[in-house]
């Protein structure tokens, strides 16, 4: 695939996040890389950055965002990480044309949806704890908030979150505050006429 102009710096973006978030969760969980180790956090452990209000905690998340349970169908969850990020590689390089902070948001959510999928995809294997397509994605950034009860559930902290969480949160964030800004679907995928 030919990638755009317009859409060239938006690419390079969404790859410095995916590496980014790659490289912080490869020093929590730590690793072994042609003889460099860097031993990791142990399941569960915290590491306080700002008294009880800013921590790094080491959980591993089988489902979604914010610990959302998929159940037993996890390859599911993880082909359609797939087919997600492929639509929006190709979805990027469509829009070319159109508004800087659209293709900003497309390019944070592409960025989060593939950082989040190769934990999925290749952790798994890579760590010998599961096999491909059933990885856990990686969750260490937890913040303290009021003690609160949403529909009887309880948190006394924000959900443990990742670089890749953060980019799809900002992502959507700027399609909402643009939402002026984004094409509509035959604005996109308009047949060339002859």
């Amino acid at each position: 695939m030919k990638i755009n102009g317009g859409s060239r710096s938006f690419f390079f973006l969404s790859i410095i996040l995916v590496f980014f978030d790659q490289l912080t969760k490869l020093l929590v969980k730590g690793f072994n890389v042609f003889g460099i180790t860097k031993e990791g956090f142990g399941l569960g452990e915290s590491y306080s950055l700002i008294g009880e209000f800013a921590k790094i905690t080491y959980v591993e998340n089988a489902g979604m965002a914010f610990g959302i349970s998929f159940g037993p169908a996890k390859i599911i969850l993880s082909l359609f990480s797939i087919l997600a990020s492929g639509f929006l590689v190709y979805y990027l390089n469509k829009v070319s044309e159109y508004s800087r902070y659209f293709k900003l948001g497309v390019s944070f959510i592409l960025a989060g949806a593939v950082g989040n999928l190769i934990d999925r995809v290749f952790y798994g294997v890579l760590y010998g704890e599961a096999p491909i397509f059933y990885g856990k994605v990686v969750d260490y950034m937890q913040f303290d908030i009021p003690d609160i009860n949403i529909f009887g559930i309880y948190y006394t902290h924000w959900p443990v979150f990742n670089v890749a969480d953060s980019c799809i949160t900002i992502g959507v964030v700027l399609l909402l505050v643009f939402n002026k800004q984004i094409p509509s679907f035959s604005q996109v995928f308009k047949k060339n006429r002859i």
